[in-house]
């Protein structure tokens, strides 16, 4: 029985094996994901971090992915000694630095020296059993026996009050931040949308793809005026402002999920004021 059990088991491993990288790429892994901070809630039974402005990772226990899926094309000696655990985190070049991250994380070929710029920030164990509060000393623990300087466990720490909160946060964005998380001490590790993680911003700012260009009149003629882009929800609307003259020229293609801002919604649902902030390969899915 245990021979038939162990043969099974290689047989599988190989199927496993053989799998193309699309084919191993089209399955998005389960991820935690975060919901939007209000206030009133509870907030001595959270832990607070900051928001790093990177690109969501997912250690597999043999390859670096994106939130959609999509392995991602890592030195060798970037993920060389990692565990089999899975890890979540953030790839990250520091504060301000998004465009370099997502520069270096896209080309296939990997450039050793962009790649040492770039960080992996831990901030969970998916597959750990316990609660938050003892994920935070695994993943901690985890990370100082890895002992690779680019593998970096995110700090947490605790939070008073609503008013503590929004200095955190007033000094966080002076820093050149994007702003502050807060994971729910007694929350397992749920692949949902949930209050158990949320995310604390001086703004609102959400996900749509992509699904035509409108062209431009006036001073924009002759390039991209507006975006016409789609929610998750299925809420179509414009995107007009926030567009540099380079990005006009060269808009984000069709099928590509784009960040906004917005403040609000209306009585249909279409956020108030929306404008443009990046492509944000990461959010396919």
């Amino acid at each position: 029985m245990q021979r038939r059990k162990l043969l099974g088991g290689l047989v599988l491993a190989l199927a496993g094996a053989a799998l193309p990288p699309a084919a191993l790429a089209a399955d998005a892994p389960a991820l935690m994901l975060a919901g939007v901070y209000r206030p009133g809630i509870a907030l001595d039974a959270y832990w607070l971090s900051e928001k790093y402005d990177g690109l969501r990772a997912f250690w597999d226990g043999q390859r670096l992915r994106t939130r959609g899926g999509e392995i991602i094309a890592a030195p060798a000696w970037f993920t060389a000694g990692w565990p089999a655990e899975a890890m979540d985190g953030e790839l990250w070049a520091g504060r301000g630095q998004f465009e370099e991250t997502l520069s270096t994380v896209r080309q296939q070929t990997p450039d050793d020296k962009a790649w040492q710029r770039i960080r992996f920030m831990v901030f969970d164990l998916p597959a750990h059993p316990g609660l938050f509060t003892d994920r935070i000393t695994a993943y901690r623990a985890l990370v100082l026996w890895l002992n690779k300087p680019w593998v970096q466990a995110v700090p947490q720490e605790r939070v008073a009050s609503h008013g503590e909160l929004m200095e955190r946060l007033d000094r966080m964005v002076k820093d050149g931040g994007e702003g502050l998380m807060l994971h729910r001490g007694d929350a397992p590790y749920r692949a949902v949308r949930s209050d158990d993680l949320l995310k604390v911003k001086t703004h609102e700012d959400a996900e749509a793809r992509v699904i035509a260009h409108l062209p431009g009149q006036g001073r924009h003629a002759g390039r991209m005026g507006a975006l016409e882009v789609q929610t998750r929800d299925g809420v179509r609307f414009r995107l007009g402002t926030g567009f540099t003259d380079a990005q006009r020229e060269k808009p984000p293609a069709v099928g590509e999920w784009v960040t906004y801002r917005f403040r609000g919604l209306t009585a249909s649902g279409v956020p108030r004021f929306a404008s443009f902030v990046r492509v944000r390969p990461d959010a396919a899915r």
